[in-house]
């Protein structure tokens, strides 16, 4: 029985229909040091029941502007978050491969942090959530994200 439950998990968390979100929230955001650690969030983040819809709802423009304290206003429903980074984990380093083998990324070594590729022939979709996502976190640090949504990094 655990193999058909294990098969169903592959089937719908693959790093083939994930890895675009990945690839997604390093395109929107902003280059610093250290943002590979970031990318534990993505996953937990945008498959979130309730968050995926708060994140795809925020606003990005001149007179209106969500932020992390905004989308994140209630972080009672955080409650699982550290355990979705944990059980997300493998399938997060999965992508990132993934991410890295179709040049959708690159890996800056000395800063530990992943960006765009600036030689990316492949196209992948454009998942909004993570965009947004990326969009929230950037002008933030590693650091203050962590500590504000109340997880350690793994």
């Amino acid at each position: 029985m655990s193999s058909i439950v294990d098969a169903l998990y592959e089937l719908k968390y693959n790093p083939f229909d994930y890895g675009p979100f990945v690839a997604s929230f390093y395109k929107h955001l902003d280059e610093s040091e250290n943002n590979l650690l970031l990318a534990q969030l993505v996953i937990p983040l945008c498959s979130h029941p309730v968050f995926s819809k708060k994140i795809s709802g925020a606003v990005f423009g001149n007179k209106k502007r969500s932020s992390i304290w905004s989308v994140f206003d209630d972080r009672k429903k955080l409650y699982d978050l550290q355990e979705r980074i944990d059980g997300f984990q493998n399938l997060t380093e999965q992508c990132i491969q993934y991410c890295l083998i179709n040049d959708w990324l690159s890996v800056d070594e000395n800063n530990l942090s992943l960006s765009k590729s600036d030689s990316s022939n492949s196209v992948f979709t454009q998942q909004k959530c993570a965009e947004k996502l990326g969009q929230l976190f950037s002008g933030h640090s590693v650091v203050e994200i962590y500590a504000f949504l109340g997880v350690k990094p793994r």
